[in-house]
Order: structure tokens, then sequence, then C-alpha cells
């Protein structure tokens, strides 16, 4: 392929404007493909470090993307549910879901294909059996499905709201009573690791929170979602000025536990297996019950 360059460009280096111009490309393996000789400048090789004079033509040589497949990893997993068609697992603090964004190994899905004889093929080979996700430093419980048809089953659940999203939060400041956040959900412009619920665009959401115990600059909260998406309960609650304690990407302060305080506490859906309805908790972590514990009771 062959880049233009023009004047705004001057002053940018190669691998800067590569990653800007072909932003599906990391910005790391751009510089592989330089340092490979991929990436040639008016017809000479070109250096990650380059710079632009705005008047140039790129030609970028790509390397075949390599196939990419999920392996078995012996990594224990805590399993709270498990029938034909499902399995609810207690997802600890710390762990990916499936690899991604530089994560190759050590997720929820290697774990998984070291325990379990089948999963669902409909996420692919980097998800097979995953129907939802939960951040990386939010614990509790995770749906996995068995067979494609639990998959189905799940995902329309999942759509049509009918799986029950019930989490534990502490958050900063004080709240008090119930209350109840429609605002959508969009990528903050200026950070893209984070959401934002502070613009008129995005997906719809709908977060409904009740003040359970209150503390000296804190409130803990129960949490009800009735939409999935992308750090809804992060975006929404920052989003009203009282982010989740210890979640320093949504302006909380940091704490000592090396995690933000948020736990998917209780989930209920139907088995695909049975079509009985079922209600799956799991239990408060140690390390979220003692920071809970450390706190003055007395409210703000």
């Amino acid at each position: 392929m062959i880049l233009k360059t023009d004047e705004p460009d001057r002053g940018k280096r190669l691998d800067a404007l590569l990653h800007e111009r072909l932003p599906e490309y990391s910005r790391s393996r751009l510089q592989t493909w330089i340092r490979e000789g991929r990436v040639h400048v008016n017809g000479v090789r070109g250096k990650p470090s380059s710079t632009i004079r705005g008047c140039e033509d790129i030609e970028v040589n790509p390397a075949p993307m390599p196939a990419l497949k999920a392996e078995a990893e012996d990594i224990p997993l805590s399993v709270l549910y498990e029938d034909d068609a499902v399995v609810a697992i207690d997802k600890p603090a710390g762990m990916v879901v499936h690899a991604g964004a530089g994560v190759h190994g050590g997720t929820v899905v290697n774990a998984l294909l070291h325990r379990f004889q089948s999963l669902s093929s409909v996420g692919g080979d980097i998800r097979p059996g995953i129907v939802h996700r939960l951040d990386r430093f939010t614990t509790g419980v995770l749906l996995v499905a068995k067979t494609d048809a639990a998959h189905q089953n799940l995902a329309l659940q999942f759509s049509s709201r009918e799986v029950e999203k019930t989490y534990l939060t502490l958050v900063e400041g004080e709240l008090t009573g119930t209350g109840r956040i429609r605002k959508p959900i969009a990528r903050d412009p200026g950070n893209r690791a984070r959401m934002t619920a502070r613009l008129s665009t995005g997906r719809s959401a709908l977060t409904d929170w009740k003040a359970v115990e209150h503390f000296r600059d804190f409130t803990f909260l129960e949490i009800r979602i009735g939409t999935g998406r992308t750090h809804q309960i992060r975006a929404h609650m920052a989003s009203l000025g009282h982010p989740v304690a210890g979640d320093r990407l949504y302006g909380g302060k940091a704490s000592p536990w090396n995690r933000y305080f948020l736990h998917a506490w209780r989930l209920g859906f139907r088995s695909p297996a049975t079509g009985q309805r079922l209600t799956v908790e799991s239990p408060f972590p140690p390390e979220l019950l003692e920071w809970k514990s450390s706190l003055d009771p007395r409210p703000a």
C-alpha cells in the first residue's frame, strides 16, 4: 500500500504517522515492519524515528498476520455452578477474560481450555465459551457456554435483558437512598482506554443503585445493571462525581489493595440445558472484605 504525506504531517515520526494512518495495527507491530524493511520512504528503507517532511510517498508491505488461537494453561479456577450447557466461574481480580491488548496468556480462556473438554466456538479461537466479560480487576460471577446452542441461548438472554446482574461496590463520597442512571456510554475521545457517560452520544445504558452502608468519605452500594456496556458501572458512577473506590482510570483515589472495589456478586439466568431459573452468587473476596472493614463507619 502507498501512503502520501503532506504539510500537516511535517515533523511527525514515521512510526507515529503509520499508527495514525493505520490504527488497525499496533504501534509495536508497525515498528517491527519498519525494522524488517517492509516500509520505504520515497524508495529508501525507513527507520521508526525517521522525521516526516510532508512530501513523501510511503510504501508499506504488511507481514501476514499470525493466526491467533488460545492455548490451554494449568491455571486454577473456582467453579460456582455447572451443568451440561453452562459453567459459572468465580473470576479473581487481575485476570483478563481473554487475550488482547498485549495480553497473550494467563487468561480465563486459557484456564477454561485446560479444565473443560468442550466450549462453544461462537467466539472463535480467541474467545471460546465467552458470552460476556468482566473487567480485569472486577471479581465475581462469569458465565461460560459449553456448546454453541447454549452460547446462542445465553446471548439472547443477555440481549433481551433477562439476565439479572447485581454488583457490590464502594464509591467515593456520600450517596443516600436509591437512584437510576440512564446516560449513554461512549469511548472517551480524550482517552481511548476509558469510556465516558458525559457525552450526548453513545450506546444506551441503564444502572440502578441503592445505598446499603455509609462510611466516612465512602458509600457501599448494591447495583443492578439493565445493560452490559464496557466499564458501565465505572463510567456511570464517575459521571455522578462518585467514582468507584480505587478506580484511578475514572478519577478515583489510589488504594493500598492494588485494585478497584467492584464485585459481580449475583447473576440470575435460565439454564439452556433445563430451562430452570438459576441464581449464582460469588462470595465476597477477602481483600474487599478487609478493605471495607478498615473504613470508619461514621457517615461523611
